[in-house]
């Protein structure tokens, strides 16, 4: 019901104002505030974060239920054994963690909760920066109206071409960049790129999309080669180590075979007869 009034009010002024500028054409735009916002890595980012707290709360409230759970699981399988006065206790000590826990949810999920407060610190900024440039853009190509295509007025019909979300995208891209240049002469390049209409940045940032594409395939390609490389040469080296192993086993039976027939004891020992054997076989290769 609200927004068919609001959807009213704004035909019958938009057809107030069409009469009252008869003599020249009306220019008209809108702006899609969700996919600005989508868009924006900053906001994105912000809420991952805010997304990382609210999991923690609700971790916390699953917490304090679950332990309210086992004190009513408690008290029921006690509660032959327990004084009126003592059941009493219990049966008061749940209801205040019970009240605890309803106002840990108020305080994180409920009006004017963090949650909303955080929400708000969260997109105003944006917002107030999405305004801006709104204004600036309309005043500059003298547009009449910039709805917003999110907001409560129904848009029964938008033509594409009267969309400007993309435009106010690349203003805030263009004021980050600006702010994050180093030098002069990321300062000019930036300046450069601005210079460019909308289709031609469009092409551009096709462009430089596809190259990133192919640098992060041959990186991917240069990585693969290094694993099979660094695979053949722990190959490699897990047989060297072994040969070098058995070699070292062998000299140690011609050490042990040498002392003991200068002590005059039997060579090889019983258990050993198959590998004093094998070494026999391994010399004589």
């Amino acid at each position: 019901m609200k927004s068919n009034k609001l959807f009213f009010l704004a035909v019958a002024f938009l057809s107030i104002t069409f009469m009252a500028q008869a003599q020249r054409a009306v220019r008209i735009g809108y702006i899609d505030t969700e996919y600005i916002l989508e868009s924006v890595p900053e906001y994105q980012e912000a809420q991952t974060q805010l997304e990382g707290k609210v999991q923690r709360w609700k971790k916390d409230i699953e917490k304090m239920q679950k332990e309210i759970d086992q004190m009513k699981l408690d008290l029921s399988n006690e509660r032959v054994l327990l004084t009126k006065e003592l059941i009493d206790e219990r049966v008061e000590e749940i209801k205040f963690k019970e009240e605890e826990m309803l106002d840990y949810q108020q305080a994180r999920f409920g009006p004017g909760g963090d949650l909303l407060i955080q929400k708000r610190q969260l997109i105003q900024p944006i917002q107030d920066q999405v305004f801006n440039i709104v204004q600036e853009i309309a005043v500059n190509k003298k547009y009449d109206f910039i709805f917003d295509k999110s907001a409560d007025v129904v848009m029964l019909f938008a033509a594409e071409r009267n969309d400007i979300s993309d435009i106010v995208l690349r203003s805030i891209n263009r004021a980050a960049k600006r702010t994050q240049a180093t030098n002069k002469k990321e300062k000019v390049a930036i300046d450069k790129r601005d210079s460019l209409s909308l289709e031609e940045d469009k092409e551009v940032t096709e462009r430089e999309t596809a190259i990133e594409a192919k640098k992060d395939e041959r990186q991917l390609l240069l990585e693969q080669r290094q694993k099979e490389r660094d695979s053949i040469r722990a190959a490699k080296k897990a047989e060297f180590d072994a040969k070098r192993t058995l070699l070292l086993e062998q000299r140690q039976r011609r050490k042990d075979s040498i002392t003991a027939v200068r002590s005059g004891l039997p060579w090889p020992p019983a258990d050993e007869n198959s590998d004093a054997k094998e070494t026999e076989e391994e010399e004589e290769k």
